[in-house]
């Protein structure tokens, strides 16, 4: 990212440009920062915008080939197109010797880094991934764009709202902007506006259930769950995302009885740093071995509710039940 501000710093631009990795706001940042930069103010009559998996690299190659009209460069984004998992030959022979007045912006989920448009991308251009962000960077922004407005928020109650919202960063931005419009009159944001305006995700209250599993809890856990179901939370989905849970866990305190500490678990895990150290905390209350039949009694009652021998709310009933009593 340093590298992408810098370009547009100084006007020294790379001729193509690859965006990829999970993060979809920072992308979009600066995705657009890029083509803003390149064209300019004002101008779209240089600007081609491709999107999805059925882009005709052909007529890429020709429209590259046209001058820009009054003006330095033509630019072209570029985004969803599977081209850096597979069937890019066209495109990757081009690019070899391109336009020199054509200027190419990539944003791409996944890519395979062996593909051969992606290696070429980053010999002649700048590739640059964009990951989940770590704690203390979503932290830092979040308090920046409350400075932004003129308010006050204090790192308790940042904490709270990543809580709430997850890693992903446009989901951030949204719930932030209404603890902003909640707090507003009194120039703050604190822990309580945050509980009382944020939405809460279910992957959270998955994850609180099996705080209360693991503490014998059974009634508080079993009363999450009569809740997620008054929100019309299907039992099925709710039994796929304890099972979820539990392999998370399983893979947490297999990675942890290895000697792996958190930074090295949050990469294999593929989650950030400070989310591995909830999986790891919650799992050391229990034992590998009841994690391991968790999981096989997840996928036993999922199949129970498939060949009609129980209920699919009662299938999850039995599940908790069960092991608020085992830890």
């Amino acid at each position: 990212m340093q590298r992408i501000n810098e370009d547009v710093k100084t006007g020294n631009f790379k001729q193509m440009y690859l965006l990829y990795g999970s993060e979809d706001y920072l992308r979009s940042q600066y995705r657009d920062k890029l083509k803003k930069a390149l064209l300019g103010d004002g101008d779209a009559m240089n600007l081609s915008c491709f999107e999805g998996k059925d882009i005709n690299q052909s007529q890429l190659v020709d429209l590259s080939e046209t001058m820009p009209f009054l003006a330095e460069r033509r630019v072209i984004v570029i985004e969803n197109s599977g081209m850096f998992k597979g069937g890019s030959d066209v495109l990757s022979d081009y690019l070899k010797e391109p336009s020199l007045t054509t200027f190419f912006v990539f944003s791409e989920k996944e890519v395979d880094k062996r593909n051969r448009l992606f290696k070429l991308v980053k010999e002649k251009g700048y590739a640059c991934e964009f990951g989940e962000q770590d704690e203390n960077t979503l932290t830092r922004w979040v308090l920046g764009l409350v400075k932004k407005e003129g308010m006050e928020m204090d790192r308790a109650a940042a904490a709270r709202l990543l809580y709430k919202t997850g890693t992903d960063m446009e989901n951030i931005r949204k719930e932030l902007e209404k603890c902003i419009c909640y707090g507003l009159k009194r120039g703050r944001i604190t822990v309580s506006d945050v509980d009382t305006i944020c939405t809460e995700r279910l992957s959270n209250r998955i994850f609180d259930m099996i705080n209360y599993i693991s503490a014998g809890k059974k009634e508080q856990a079993l009363k999450l769950y009569y809740d997620l179901l008054a929100l019309k939370e299907p039992p099925m989905r709710i039994l796929f995302l304890i099972s979820r849970q539990f392999n998370m866990l399983l893979q947490a305190k297999m990675l942890r009885e290895k000697g792996y500490d958190k930074r090295a678990i949050s990469e294999k895990m593929g989650v950030a740093p400070f989310i591995a150290g909830k999986y790891m905390d919650q799992a050391a209350r229990f034992k590998r071995s009841v994690l391991r039949r968790a999981l096989e009694d997840c996928v036993k009652a999922e199949e129970d509710v498939k060949t009609g021998k129980v209920g699919d709310v009662m299938s999850v009933e039995l599940l908790m039940i069960k092991y608020s009593s085992v830890v």
